[in-house]
């Protein structure tokens, strides 16, 4: 019997629409792509256009599409074993934490499995309070850490208003975010001496009750924000000052996203809890982790442990976790995205210096953000998020629209695109990539006050290292 469906491209996306909530978004208007097939670094929709994925869908394809050994490795575990409760043992289980103990940063040693990264996210909150006896989280301004409850609350970025005062009754409170291009505290790197970490520890002595400390080592869909060399190591030991608990989520940033198994790597600093999910199987089955360090491992020895739920270490998971860290190897693509960093610096730094629209690009490995400005001289973007949610039509939308036209998908946040192809990509699809958004960038060029110079800004971290 015929599996292959008779539903017509029409249908697919008016049911699709009628049934379905598109994620961050006004419902009207939307009008989503119907996807049929993919391969490596390309999609292809069902008239038989293929797109360069240009940012690995939701930053998260780290292998690109139809990777064989990942794929074989979900027929076999569905084959071997669909589903055991999470009290069982499981070969699945044990072979990616062996493996989790090679790649994830020395001392992270005790693993707890869920199926997304703000599942990753929950799990860290509530193991850290456990652990401390104290209840509030500092985050950061300018970040994301998932769409559920808890992580929501910690998720800096204005996605959270929706549902306050909720955050404010999860306990988290927030700190600025190290944005040395627009920084929120007025100050200038590296005369700053990194004020953004004394103004977190100014905070953690003020409140009471703090648990952890909560960060994206490179922020995300928030702009890649890239901090100095010193931010980690001074973060690190604040916290082991005052008895905080640092929580690294590399969900985005993890699995050789920077040229990195892991970003925190870049400064050589350990977490004591990191989260982590999508490259994690590159997002083939949902997948999230939740790493702490052995002291931490060691607690619940003699203390209950109150958390759980029904799909915690699903084999049909965690199967394609091993299947995808070996690939990583297999093609050396940590080593690879490192390799790559400093040519895709170079292309954009000469797009930068093209496009008076272009304020900056920063980035590490294979992770790149090119952010716009009307102005130069003061930075002001051409649109910010209160025009995302007033219904107002973004220019970054208007410009990965043209680049969707003609093949290239990239992915644009209220200012600035993110750049984060597959990190199987080739040099000449890196190069089709960014010559399509320096193609386009001419609709922002001709919006830029009149009075912005054409000159390169010198922002001290734009350029970045991979040591």
């Amino acid at each position: 019997m015929s599996t292959e469906s008779t539903l017509t491209t029409q249908e697919v996306v008016d049911i699709t629409r009628t049934t379905n909530y598109g994620t961050w978004r006004f419902q009207k208007g939307w009008n989503p792509m119907h996807i049929v097939d993919a391969k490596d670094c390309t999609i292809t929709d069902a008239a038989g256009k293929t797109y360069l994925d240009f940012s690995s869908q939701l930053m998260c394809m780290n292998l690109g599409h139809k990777n064989e050994a990942v794929i074989a490795s979900i027929a076999k575990q569905a084959q071997d074993l669909a589903y055991a409760m999470p009290g069982y043992a499981t070969t699945a289980r044990a072979e990616l934490s062996k493996l989790l103990l090679e790649v994830l940063p020395k001392g992270l040693n005790k693993f707890f499995f869920t199926t997304s990264g703000t599942d990753a996210n929950e799990a860290a909150f509530k193991i850290a309070r456990m652990y401390t006896g104290k209840t509030k989280i500092i985050a950061r301004y300018r970040s994301y850490h998932g769409s559920t409850s808890g992580s929501i609350a910690a998720t800096g970025d204005p996605r959270r208003w929706a549902m306050e005062p909720r955050g404010k009754q999860q306990g988290v409170i927030f700190a600025p975010e190290v944005n040395c291009f627009r920084c929120p505290i007025k100050h200038t790197y590296p005369q700053c001496g990194i004020a953004c970490a004394d103004y977190l520890e100014h905070m953690i002595r003020n409140e009471s009750d703090v648990a952890a400390v909560l960060v994206e080592p490179i922020v995300g869909t928030n702009g890649v924000l890239v901090p100095p060399d010193e931010y980690m190591p001074k973060l690190r030991k604040i916290c082991d000052e005052y008895g905080v608990l640092l929580i690294a989520d590399e969900v985005m940033t993890g699995w050789g996203r920077t040229g990195k198994w892991f970003a925190m790597e870049h400064w050589g600093v350990t977490p004591d809890i990191l989260t982590t999910a999508k490259g994690i199987t590159s997002a083939y089955v949902p997948l999230g982790l939740c790493a702490t360090s052995e002291k931490i491992g060691d607690f619940f020895q003699d203390h209950y442990f109150a958390h759980g739920h029904t799909y915690e270490a699903h084999p049909m998971t965690l199967a394609p976790g091993t299947a995808t860290i070996n690939e990583m190897k297999r093609l050396n693509l940590v080593e690879r995205a490192a390799d790559f960093a400093p040519y895709v610096q170079e292309r954009l730094e000469a797009i930068k210096a093209k496009h008076p629209s272009v304020g900056d690009v920063r980035g590490k490995g294979l992770f790149w953000a090119v952010d716009l400005v009307k102005n130069r001289t003061t930075r002001e973007p051409f649109n910010t998020y209160a025009d995302k949610v007033s219904g107002k039509p973004l220019l970054v939308d208007q410009i990965a629209g043209k680049c969707l036209a003609e093949g290239v998908i990239i992915q644009a946040w209220v200012s600035h695109f993110v750049i984060a192809p597959p990190l199987i990509v080739t040099k000449e699809e890196l190069d089709h990539g960014l010559d399509m958004l320096d193609k386009h960038l001419a609709i922002a060029d001709a919006l830029v006050e009149a009075d912005a110079p054409l000159v390169v800004v010198e922002v001290a971290s734009s350029v970045t290292s991979d040591s």
